[in-house]
């Protein structure tokens, strides 16, 4: 089954997740299919905290992709922020 689900980068204490296209099994930070935005916990000042491709979010789960619990919030965040922009 394909997942869409965060995979984690950045330093200690200062998370950065790659939100990913992957099959179930692949590790967390493992291989994936396609890289369709990131996800920045603690960003501050003029950085972007959550940046998507709804687009392409929307054809994977099209296609039958199930959304992770905390990229499924992310989408729906990104989608307040572009209807209120």
């Amino acid at each position: 089954m394909v997942k869409i689900r965060l995979s984690r980068s950045g330093a200690k204490g200062r998370p950065f997740y790659h939100v990913v296209v992957a099959d179930q099994r692949s590790k967390r930070d493992g291989r994936n299919i396609e890289n369709v935005g990131y996800y920045n916990p603690v960003a501050a000042g003029k950085d972007q905290r959550v940046e998507l491709d709804i687009e392409r979010v929307n054809a994977w789960v099209a296609k039958g992709a199930q959304m992770s619990d905390k990229v499924a919030a992310l989408v729906k965040e990104q989608a307040k922020l572009q209807s209120a922009a």
